[in-house]
């Protein structure tokens, strides 16, 4: 299996997951690169969750699990890594684009 196959197949398996606005959406966010946009939601929705229920334990420390998970996510890479995972991820982009492009003219 190709890499473009598997960009394919990994799009097809999520395909059903997803709603129309959603599927149409697939490819701006594999444009996506990094993660600090997700840290700023995450820590939005975590302090929402925390005001509208501040009994919520169990919500609050998974809210804060995750925060601080994708912050050592977010810093544990090098700036080397950076490029490489930058890199990668243009590469796949292109790769489901193409695949995409295909399934499109084939259906």
């Amino acid at each position: 299996m190709t890499a473009s196959e598997t960009a394919v197949s990994a799009r097809r398996f999520y395909a059903g997951a997803l709603n129309d606005a959603e599927q149409s959406d697939f490819p701006s966010a594999l444009e996506i690169v990094g993660v600090d946009e997700e840290l700023a939601l995450l820590r939005l929705r975590l302090r929402t969750a925390l005001a509208d229920h501040p009994e919520d334990l169990p919500l609050m420390f998974k809210g804060i699990d995750l925060l601080v998970k994708l912050v050592a996510a977010r810093y544990r890479l090098s700036k080397g890594d950076l490029r490489d995972f930058a890199e990668a991820a243009a590469g796949l982009r292109t790769e489901i684009q193409q695949g995409l492009a295909k399934d499109e003219s084939d259906g």
